[in-house]
């Protein structure tokens, strides 16, 4: 199915396949677990949706702190497998314990220690683009990663899926689903991690003589005085990025939350989910082909109408086939908007530096997440409307799209 990539192309979109296992999880099942946790504790939806928003957000809050400290240090010679392979397999060991936790807070807990480690795994594997491909194929590579990924995830989420079923119809003890499901899924993500552990080796790096850790600090200092200076094309586009892919990202993390909120059932949710995958496969192949014809502003673009588009369209969602409608225009986008994004950076910036951009990249997306989380959480309090809550996201997609525009306008 990858004739037209080399080995080091196919190791590291595999890795797309393997992480996207977790990503759906936390859009789906972490999310529903939590929420029967959290009711037995004796909360409402209110309480829950806010709590799990919080939780995001301190996920991501951290992300933010830690990832362009670790690029940087990973641009290092020899030092950006090691570093990934530590977080790959934290993360995958919280995966799994997500099936044993006893409590809400315990669950949140180790589900945020999870998420960081899996986004800071992204961190090194989205600079890996850099030395796993040429500039004229990191388009079509990094749509490819995410096209899989989508496609792929449903495997290992179909066989949660079932095991989940079998639990809500009382064939098994729901927890011991729940233990399965997550088992299944961490060992999804570390063995499909396996080729691109093996295969990949750091082309570009930094040279550093002595003391790795402090010029990695100083070299970090250095790049955030300049980036205004001499580099405001990629300076914009960070800025925008960091709006309209935290809008993206909330939609994504929240997605069941918001859905349960209306009282839709478990079972059509996880079903419409599953559906937006193969969509998202689709439409992240499709744009990954219009990148031979069309620029990749205009195309990041065209995403971010789209999403407009949903956050408008959520002002009114009341019914199931609305939530429907809405997850297959978040799937129609999902997966291009994020792989257009994370191959138009990796074009204009610095090969040799790539980690320490991309750990200012993944400050600006999913380290940014804080806000339209903290956004929902904070208006589903204060007005009681998820509509209102999830509306409020257009305001990202739109200051995004004009500073998208701005960077574009940089030679």
């Amino acid at each position: 199915m990858f004739k037209n990539f080399n080995k080091l192309e196919k190791s590291w979109i595999y890795y797309d396949i393997g992480n996207s296992a977790f990503t759906m999880m936390v859009s789906t099942i972490i999310p529903l677990w939590f929420n029967t946790l959290a009711t037995n504790a004796g909360m409402d939806q209110s309480q829950y949706l806010a709590y799990w928003s919080y939780g995001t957000s301190a996920a991501t809050i951290l992300v933010a702190l830690m990832g362009p400290i670790f690029g940087t240090i990973a641009d290092n010679k020899g030092f950006k497998k090691p570093l990934f392979m530590t977080v790959l397999l934290i993360g995958v060991v919280g995966c799994a314990l997500l099936g044993v936790m006893p409590n809400w807070s315990l669950y949140l807990f180790t589900y945020v220690a999870a998420k960081v480690c899996y986004q800071a795994s992204l961190v090194f594997y989205d600079s890996m683009l850099t030395d796993v491909t040429t500039p004229e194929r990191m388009d079509l590579v990094s749509s490819q990663g995410y096209a899989w990924g989508y496609l792929g995830s449903c495997i290992p989420f179909i066989a949660a899926l079932a095991f989940y079923a079998l639990g809500m119809f009382e064939k098994i003890p729901m927890k011991t689903a729940i233990v399965i499901d997550f088992a299944i899924v961490a060992l999804w993500w570390l063995c499909v991690s396996v080729p691109l552990i093996k295969n990949y080796h750091q082309k570009y790096y930094v040279e550093v003589s002595q003391n790795k850790v402090k010029e990695s600090f100083a070299r970090l200092g250095r790049t955030l005085s300049s980036l205004w200076k001499n580099d405001k094309k990629v300076f914009y586009f960070l800025i925008g990025f960091f709006f309209y892919i935290d809008g993206v990202y909330t939609i994504i993390d929240e997605a069941v939350a918001i859905g349960r909120s209306f009282g839709f059932g478990d079972m059509i949710l996880l079903v419409v989910l599953l559906l937006t995958q193969v969509v998202a496969f689709a439409f992240a192949t499709l744009f990954g082909k219009l990148t031979e014809k069309y620029d990749s502003v205009f195309l990041i673009t065209i995403c971010i109408a789209g999403y407009t588009f949903v956050a408008l369209f959520a002002l009114t969602m009341h019914a199931v086939w609305q939530f429907g409608v809405m997850a297959f225009v978040v799937g129609m986008f999902q997966g291009a908007i994020q792989a257009l994004s994370r191959s138009y950076f990796a074009q204009i910036i610095p090969a040799d530096n790539s980690g320490e951009y991309f750990g200012l990249y993944d400050i600006c997306g999913k380290g940014a997440a804080f806000m339209g989380t903290m956004m929902v959480g904070f208006t589903v309090q204060v007005t009681h409307s998820t509509n209102i809550a999830v509306g409020t996201l257009g305001i990202l997609f739109v200051i995004g799209y004009l500073f998208l525009r701005k960077s574009a306008s940089m030679k």
